[in-house]
């Protein structure tokens, strides 16, 4: 397309090029910057897919990879996808949404990598141009059918609970080795088209077995890992076609989602290879079970009985959980929160970082029915205060409020950050059984003596206390 152009202004098209890479570069930091707060991450999102736009559109011209036909048909259809995606999905799914969007990146990348090996095949090439084709179809490959396996169990069309067989691991160590040596024959004898293959095949098997023995409780942390390696992947691909973009990009998200990774492991007090490797929940703990102990007596209540108890408190805290989201109860539970302020409560938002099925789901939850950001408050924030709080209405969650997690050794999530919504005056828990949560134990806090039962539907519990509030 340049030999169309004068040859005064082609000259200039390389370096026109590299300047929109920059200005998109800088779009994809300030984007991310702005999606660290609730309240700039929309104009965040939008400067980050601006970027985006930029970048495939200059790079597709520049190598004039297709027509201009074709980009546009592209770009239009791509566009359509996105917006009936965004459209149709339900918030609850949103964590599926990304597993999928983090396995078409992975694969994304594992296809660029090898369609540029055999776009060249029988031409000579450099050993380390080989070498970032292997890692980027290795990392690709593993993040593709990972995600897959991911998006799986949080739908429900795989177990939620880890699947282990014997010798796993050592199966899982022979695949790996497998990959490195042929990995290493490949860049030794320049190329080789079935030890590419292999290496594909191999990796695409390894994704599944990596992710399969983790379990529901810890893909928020997948989430974010896969993430991770997505942007890794298309860091590596960016090296094979030595695009600057990609490679910017690439790092940004594999960084981005490495520290995320880090704050999820730190907020269940995990580290990350017993994620990986653990099987947490395979195996129930012994003597977690709801009726082990007889001595267990839960309390219930009525609605009239939290309406009277949240509308003459001082302060009441909400913290909401997946049931919240599941229930899609986020515009019902800031009803309530307004009515209580109206009759002069302070209400605040206690916010886990795992609170969801995956890393912010709850704020953008909350931010969808346009609850006030000053009142959202994270657990570091919001655990000092509920000692000083008269009345915390559990929504939903289960294991982020669990006080095993700090005085029961033998809990399996002893040690993991909770909120200490037990040290409340009351504490009403809106649920609709006393099943356990992802982490497969019972929640102690079910049966402390400020502790009460709110059973049912959290939509339909909050709206009959909304309607009770306006009685009283």
């Amino acid at each position: 397309m340049n030999e169309l152009l004068p040859e005064a202004i082609a000259a200039y098209i390389p370096t026109l090029i590299q300047l929109v890479y920059l200005v998109a570069t800088i779009l994809f930091i300030v984007g991310l910057k702005r999606l660290s707060s609730p309240a700039t991450a929309r104009s965040g999102n939008q400067m980050a897919s601006l970027a985006m736009f930029l970048g495939v559109v200059v790079t597709l011209f520049d190598q004039e990879i297709l027509t201009y036909e074709l980009i546009i048909a592209g770009i239009i259809i791509g566009s359509l996808i996105g917006i009936v995606l965004a459209k149709k999905v339900e918030m609850t799914a949103m964590p599926e949404l990304v597993a999928i969007f983090n396995g078409l990146g992975g694969a994304a990348s594992a296809l660029v990598a090898a369609g540029e090996y055999f776009r060249f095949v029988g031409q000579p090439f450099l050993g380390q141009d080989l070498l970032t084709m292997c890692i980027g179809i290795f990392i690709g490959a593993i993040t593709f059918t990972g995600s897959l396996v991911a998006f799986g169990k949080l739908k429900g069309l795989i177990s939620g609970m880890p699947i282990v067989f014997p010798s796993q691991k050592a199966i899982n160590a022979l695949l790996m080795a497998v990959i490195l040596g042929f990995t290493a024959y490949f860049v030794g004898v320049g190329g080789e088209e079935v030890s590419l293959m292999t290496i594909i095949v191999i990796s695409l098997v390894l994704g599944v077995l990596i992710v399969i023995p983790i379990g529901g409780a810890d893909m928020p942390v997948v989430i974010a890992l896969l993430n991770s390696l997505s942007g890794i992947a298309a860091a590596a691909t960016g090296f094979v076609l030595n695009n600057n973009l990609l490679i910017i990009s690439g790092t940004l998200v594999g960084a981005s989602g490495l520290i995320l990774t880090n704050i999820m492991c730190k907020a269940m007090n995990r580290s990350l290879s017993n994620v990986l490797f653990g099987a947490f929940g395979a195996v129930g703990a012994s003597g977690q079970g709801m009726g082990d102990d007889e001595n267990k007596t839960v309390r219930e209540v009525t609605v009239d009985d939290v309406a009277v108890m949240t509308a003459y408190s001082k302060r009441v805290v909400i913290v909401p959980g997946y049931g919240l989201a599941v229930a899609q109860a986020q515009h019902t539970v800031r009803e309530v929160a307004e009515l209580l302020e109206a009759k002069g409560v302070d209400v605040r938002y206690g916010i886990h970082p795992v609170a969801g099925r995956m890393p912010g789901h709850m704020n953008v939850l909350l931010a969808e029915a346009n609850v006030p950001y000053p009142q959202l408050f994270d657990m570091e924030e919001i655990n000092d205060e509920f000692s000083k709080t008269d009345v915390v209405l559990v929504v939903g969650a289960n294991d982020v409020v669990n006080p095993a997690a700090n005085d029961n050794p033998a809990s399996p999530i002893y040690g993991m950050p909770v909120l200490n919504v037990e040290e409340a005056k009351s504490v009403v828990i809106f649920k609709r059984s006393l099943n356990p949560g992802f982490a497969g134990i019972d929640n102690e806090l079910f049966y402390k003596e400020n502790s009460s039962m709110f059973f049912g539907d959290a939509k339909k519990s909050l709206s009959s206390l909304s309607v009770a509030l306006k009685e009283l």
